[in-house]
């Protein structure tokens, strides 16, 4: 590991202070001039865009680092993160198409590409439209509402679900799974996260065994049925088609729920952003890409160096692991001007919010439909939204970033 000196600070991403506002500390690690070593998770951290960049962008550098080390040190890392004795998560959560690299993720991102192109995606506008305006009837007649628990967390799931081939009425299953599974991933994860990752990915996995023996008997016009036709072609096994399904209905649900909340607090927290867009409807895809870098809902990834590298002016062996923040990436001075300021025609915005290289989001255009549908709705509907409250909680931790919460008080044209 390299030697460096670096000057004390605190860095605790599970606190409260943290999860208020991570920019202070983000910008004091860029201040240091060279990767940060979070000695908790033996990882570099990586806070400048162009480090970011130059490792996301590398195809040298994977998700998993299983190509250049034996099966007895993938096991004794995977003890020591507590990634081990958990069968449904090894078997469908550790292996599936965002932890894969070469001949395999080549494969199944083919499968699962041809599903979620511009051209697949603008067809669901209509769709979701409908359930917005449905989900805003039953909500638009209360003063105040909780804009993340009872609106923004009952639609992506809804519209990923739908598409996917899952009936409505089971949609809010797939949020409690997904919450479960993917706040394991967490730095700071316990025995008892372990337990309840485990249990919602056993569940999950034996609900979408029992809907996918439903499509067998009869396919639908629906994304699971086609996954089938995948499968029966040879293009994936079982186990990869579930793993598949699977990280469509997470990838797709909990971090726009978490933008849609961020997104709607940094409009009332810049009340002349939200006024110009209200005035300008076509600022609303730069608003949207603007919402996404200004809090970036996934925050946090990692890669491995396959190689000797440098990065950030300084020399790794291969093995090292890089944590990319993205977060404090889309927050760089250097690539951003004002960079701490919400502006809904920020142009260009080159942000990380959706990864990069061969990890880029597959599910970009739908949560950016979503959001453009949303946002146009709401703008559309109500004469004003304001606050209910000076400080909304966000989520603890490194790997997500949202509101737990978001009250807000509206009133309809």
């Amino acid at each position: 590991m390299p030697q460096i000196s670096q000057p004390a600070m605190e860095f605790d991403p599970h606190g409260s202070a943290f999860a208020a506002d991570p920019y202070p500390t983000y910008a004091a690690m860029r201040a240091l001039q060279a990767p940060f070593y979070y000695e908790e998770i033996d990882t570099w951290m990586l806070t400048r865009m162009s480090d970011v960049e130059a490792v996301a962008l590398n195809k040298t550098m994977l998700r998993n680092n299983e190509a250049f080390i034996g099966e007895k040190e993938r096991q004794r890392q995977k003890r020591a993160i507590n990634f081990h004795d958990m069968p449904y998560h090894e078997r469908f959560v550790q292996v599936n198409l965002l932890e894969s690299e070469g001949e395999t993720h080549s494969r199944l991102r083919k499968v699962v590409f041809r599903e979620f192109t511009p051209a697949m995606i603008s067809k669901q506008r209509a769709a979701i439209q409908s359930f917005v305006d449905r989900l805003l009837n039953e909500l638009s007649d209360q003063d105040e509402v909780d804009f993340v628990g009872e609106f923004a967390a009952h639609v992506p799931g809804h519209i990923i679900g739908r598409m996917l081939g899952v009936p409505d009425e089971d949609c809010p299953l797939l949020r409690h799974w997904s919450e479960e599974v993917v706040r394991y991933f967490d730095p700071g994860r316990g025995d008892a996260d372990k337990q309840r990752a485990e249990q919602a990915t056993k569940e999950f996995y034996e609900y979408l065994l029992a809907l996918l023996d439903t499509r067998e008997k009869a396919p639908q016009d629906d994304l699971l049925s086609r996954l089938v036709s995948h499968r029966d072609e040879g293009r994936l096994s079982q186990d990869e088609l579930i793993s598949t399904a699977m990280l469509i209905l997470m990838a797709g649900h909990g971090s726009t729920i978490d933008v849609l909340g961020s997104g709607m607090h940094a409009l009332l927290k810049f009340p002349d952003q939200h006024d110009r867009l209200r005035a300008d409807g076509s600022l609303m895809k730069t608003a949207v890409q603007e919402m996404f870098r200004f809090e970036s809902p996934l925050p946090f990834f990692h890669r491995f160096a396959t190689e000797d590298c440098e990065v950030g002016g300084m020399r790794f062996p291969a093995g090292t692991r890089f944590g990319l923040l993205y977060g404090a990436a889309n927050r760089d001075p250097d690539r951003f001007e004002q960079p701490d300021t919400f502006d809904v025609a920020r142009a260009p915005n080159r942000h990380m919010a959706f990864g990069g290289g061969g990890h880029f989001c597959l599910g970009n255009h739908l949560a950016r439909l979503d959001m453009d549908v949303i946002f146009s709705t709401l703008n559309a509907r109500f004469a004003t939204i304001e606050l209910a409250e000076a400080a909304p909680e966000y989520k603890r931790g490194l790997s997500v970033r949202g509101p737990e919460a978001l009250r807000v008080h509206w009133q309809r044209r």
